[in-house]
């Protein structure tokens, strides 16, 4: 089956600029996230006008003087049933604040210094990059001389491949390639205790009552042929004198891949924990292995444990811990979620390529049927697919794992 068409906004290149400096045309694309009294805050008018989450990114914004490049700011992604819901005439707009930098206050205490909007047609983008805005813009209506706003907002076509679970992990569903309102049976995703063989999947050796171990996912093709797994390697265990799987001795998942012969190879890795004072949120990560190289991080997060949320590896949005640039991305000139992006990685990692996969999984208590997304240049044959499809049902059965010890799991999860 084909994959389904998704629209990604990519905006970059911020920077204020009073007139009195240097003239607008030596912007130099350099943003730097930390130095600056400037942010700004981005809001989608008339797209996805259902969600309860408002489209609003936070960003800080500098002259073009700063020698430290940081351009990109902030992506924002549409189905092809979100964009066909849009309002005829959807806008962007910004509004820019000079203010302390504090995380808690910058939108309380900071001073509103103008605001620029932006037209947008998504439909342009569905089969092609298409450019709204590349320059400046003056962030006041009058004729007066006031500070001046560079941006550079973007739209291109992002397809992805779209999974979902027909059921809860732990009672081994089928998984269906989704693509609007066709479905059809791509895998089986069956899950078990594993068998205690430390030779392949080593974990602790002092097992404890309180302790939730062994569990195992393993992804089957319609032939029934194994094509990705996930297992537990640590234990998920309460931290002494708690109920809570902590951050200093959080369990752990390895995502593992067929390598010939009936031999496996260590793909990923996920941690999973609670999170401490009496937090209902579970923390992640997820690092990627490479043959011959060392772990790389490429997501970092927390999820509501009670409301669930979205797990996503994305090395353009800005999510991930992997867009270090080494110099200033061009969004004017260039497709920023293709693989020229500048994020100072090695080519050959998959994760080089801007939008990766995302997951959504509901919370404790709730019946959960993972959805995962799947960026197209990330597949090239069934094992790339199963693998991510692997990860979300890891990331949905962690937050099992991670729920509270005095609290007691479900009879599919107890061995």
């Amino acid at each position: 089956m084909d994959p389904c068409p998704f629209v990604r906004i990519l905006v970059g290149n911020l920077a204020v600029k009073s007139p009195a400096s240097s003239k607008p045309s030596s912007f130099s694309g350099k943003v730097h996230p930390s130095s600056s009294p400037f942010f700004c805050k981005i809001l989608l008018q008339g797209l996805d006008s259902n969600s309860t989450s408002p489209r609003v990114s936070s960003v800080p914004l500098i002259s073009d003087s700063d020698p430290h490049p940081h351009s990109f700011a902030a992506s924002f992604d549409f189905s092809k049933a979100q964009i066909l819901k849009a309002s005829k005439k959807p806008l962007m707009k910004i509004s820019v604040y000079k203010g302390p930098t504090t995380p808690s206050c910058v939108f309380t205490s900071a001073k509103l210094l103008g605001k620029v909007s932006i037209p947008l047609d998504l439909t342009l983008a569905e089969s092609r990059p298409c450019t709204f805005h590349n320059g400046w813009l003056s962030l006041s209506k009058n004729t007066n001389p006031s500070q001046l706003l560079h941006l550079t907002v973007r739209a291109e076509p992002d397809p992805r491949f779209v999974f979902r679970f027909d059921g809860e992990p732990e009672c081994s569903p089928q998984v269906f390639q989704i693509k609007g309102d066709v479905k059809q049976p791509v895998s089986l995703a069956k899950f078990s205790f594993r068998d205690k063989d430390k030779a392949h999947f080593p974990f602790r050796s002092t097992p404890t009552a309180a302790e939730r171990k062994g569990w195992s996912i393993t992804v089957h093709d319609l032939s029934g042929s194994p094509v990705a797994a996930a297992s537990m390697a640590t234990p998920f265990v309460p931290s002494p004198g708690s109920q809570r799987v902590s951050r200093s001795n959080p369990g752990a998942w390895l995502i593992i891949r067929p390598d010939g012969d009936g031999t496996w190879k260590p793909w990923g890795r996920l941690e999973a924990w609670r999170e401490p004072n009496n937090s209902n949120a579970v923390g992640y990560r997820f690092e990627v292995l490479p043959g011959t190289a060392d772990p790389v991080t490429l997501a970092a997060s927390t999820i509501s444990s009670q409301h669930g949320g979205k797990f996503a590896i994305d090395a353009t949005s800005g999510v991930t811990p992997v867009n270090t640039p080494r110099g200033s991305w061009d969004l004017g000139s260039g497709s920023g979620s293709g693989s020229n992006s500048d994020f100072g990685l090695e080519p050959n990692f998959f994760y080089n390529k801007g939008f990766v996969m995302s997951a959504m999984v509901s919370g404790e208590g709730k019946c959960s049927k993972p959805e995962v997304e799947v960026g197209v240049q990330h597949v090239t044959c069934t094992e790339d697919a199963a693998a991510f499809v692997a990860l979300a049902a890891a990331l949905d059965l962690s937050i099992d794992a991670c729920k509270l010890f005095s609290q007691k799991l479900r009879k599919e999860l107890r061995q």
